[in-house]
């Protein structure tokens, strides 16, 4: 191909390698300059103008990258008209896209001007999902670079190709340890369910057996024996070892075990075994949350019945860090060792203006202002320490505190918000808290026994990070946060609180049942406050 500036008399023919703007001329990029175009050029005062020119042997940019996409494409590909020297490949079928990566490195070393780019490998892929592109760079390509890349193609033919799903019956076995509540069997059913929903898979056997070896394989042989095409196994327990109870039960049934972990996070204690040709899959504990993770690199493949090699596994370490895993021990700031300190943060800036005039915070319940019997309530429990976050009539409520043993954090900014009074309230805690308690201090049923029972079900170690007191599956507060999460906490903005940051992290939020109404109970208006008031004062 001819590239670079001629003089507007020896354009004609050619392509306009750039855009070119002038009084009563719009000559885009790519235009083949024909005698109405020079003409307005003229009369612009253009006398240059870059162009390309094809040669005998070159091939145009919408042909070659049309033949090349039509070389590379496998089954359930379809292939987009060239355009712009681009022609792109969607997928056809619900399925997992595969791609000969060895193949694709060599097509792209053939010639700079020829591009393939296709998404990750194995990635699941649902039918109108766009899962490659052809690019050529220039306005042409030689030929002979052209019949080189097909030829790669052909060679190790198909490129790409969309696997469709062909798994359709699922078994899922539950196992059961004391202290597994069932609530938590039924999510990991649903969060499945959700997961076999694209590959147009189903469970068609359940099974919740005790976590033991004879009960597990007897599980196995039932959900087979239904029809399952693919066994998944959710264990009480973490597997520990190649010799524990599920790869232990898989083998008592006439299974095989196939590999145990890999170089994936969260997903490290997968297992995958199988019975004959029916896959069985150890599931790692993070299988029951719907984040990605390698349960799912897996699981995509098994429902296309694509093998999944020990070599396959290995390979996954390289992009297999996909998050950060919050049960995690984390850095401290001052590089110690978790003390178990227990701090609460109580929030006593806002400015009660629903009870229309005066601050609810200092009115007063059997003689004690309000703001007061929730510190002191904070005060008996287990805490070390005890932050009082103040703003409106900071000098009256911390008046009302006097003689207790707290650290007031006064928030200038309290108008903004409650994000900016928890952000206060995080600052001002002590460096070595492990965890603390938010504690709205408009809430008088709430007392020192309340919180100890939250802090009781508090457990880094069982991954029990968030502590949220409930009546009848309804959450409310106070709520207990590890360290893990102050950073989150202190960086929240406008007038939210920490809901939003439950739901994201609902893997590792402990619920504790609570009676009563004490939990939700807060005297936002006069009503409320004083049918609190009477109920209290009778009590």
């Amino acid at each position: 191909m001819k590239f670079g500036p001629v003089a507007l008399k020896d354009a004609l023919g050619a392509m306009a390698v750039h855009t070119i703007r002038a009084p009563g001329i719009v000559l885009k990029k790519g235009t083949i300059i024909g005698p109405d175009e020079i003409a307005a050029l003229g009369i612009a005062g253009i006398g240059e103008v870059v162009v390309a020119r094809m040669e005998d042997t070159d091939i145009g940019e919408d042909v070659a990258a049309a033949e090349v996409a039509s070389a590379v494409a496998g089954d359930h590909v379809r292939v987009e008209r060239a355009f712009t020297g681009r022609s792109n490949l969607y997928a056809e079928a619900p399925g997992v896209l595969v791609v000969d990566e060895a193949a694709i490195t060599a097509l792209n070393r053939i010639d700079e001007s020829i591009t393939l780019a296709t998404l990750q490998a194995n990635k699941p892929v649902v039918p109108g999902e766009m899962i490659a592109t052809v690019k050529i760079i220039p306005f042409a390509v030689p030929a002979a670079s052209r019949d080189a890349a097909i030829a790669a193609a052909q060679t190790a033919a198909p490129l790409l190709r969309v696997a469709p799903y062909r798994v359709r019956k699922v078994g899922v076995i539950s196992t059961l340890l004391p202290g597994l509540a069932p609530k938590v069997i039924e999510k990991t059913l649903h969060v499945t369910a959700e997961r076999l929903a694209p590959a147009d898979a189903h469970i068609v056997a359940e099974k919740r057996v005790p976590h033991e070896e004879r009960a597990l394989r007897t599980a196995i042989d039932e959900v087979i024996a239904k029809g399952a095409e693919l066994v998944l196994i959710f264990g009480a327990s973490a597997i520990a070892d190649r010799r524990d109870v599920i790869p232990s039960a898989i083998e008592a049934a006439g299974g095989e075990i196939e590999y145990f972990g890999m170089p994936v996070d969260p997903g490290n204690l997968l297992l995958i075994g199988s019975h004959g040709d029916l896959p069985i899959l150890g599931a790692p504990g993070c299988a029951r949350s719907p984040k990605e993770n390698g349960f799912d690199w897996v699981l995509s493949r098994l429902l296309a019945k694509l093998p999944v090699s020990r070599r396959d596994i290995s390979g996954m370490g390289v992009g297999g860090l996909l998050m950060e895993i919050v049960t995690r021990p984390q850095p401290r700031a001052d590089d110690t060792v978790a003390t178990g300190k227990k701090a609460a943060i109580v929030l006593a800036a806002g400015r009660s203006s629903r009870m229309l005039g005066p601050n609810k915070l200092l009115a007063e319940i059997n003689g004690v202002p309000l703001v007061r019997r929730t510190v002191e309530a904070a005060l008996q429990s287990e805490v070390s320490d005890v932050v009082v976050v103040t703003g409106h009539m900071q000098k009256e409520v911390k008046a009302a505190l006097k003689g207790l043993k707290v650290t007031f954090a006064h928030n200038p900014d309290f108008a903004d918000g409650l994000s900016t009074s928890l952000r206060t309230g995080i600052a001002a805690l002590p460096a070595d808290a492990d965890a603390t308690v938010i504690c709205l201090a408009d809430m008088p049923q709430i007392d020192g026994a309340l919180i100890d029972k939250l802090f009781d079900a508090f457990n880094p170690a069982v991954g029990a990070l968030i502590v949220v007191p409930t009546v009848d599956g309804r959450r409310g507060n106070p709520v207990v946060w590890a360290r893990r999460f102050f950073g989150e906490l202190g960086a929240l903005q406008g007038d939210v609180g920490a809901r939003h940051l439950i739901g994201t992290y609902a893997d590792v939020v402990a619920e504790v049942p609570m009676d009563g109404d004490a939990v939700f109970e807060d005297v936002d208006t006069p009503d409320a406050f004083n049918i609190a008031k009477a109920r209290l004062e009778r009590a």
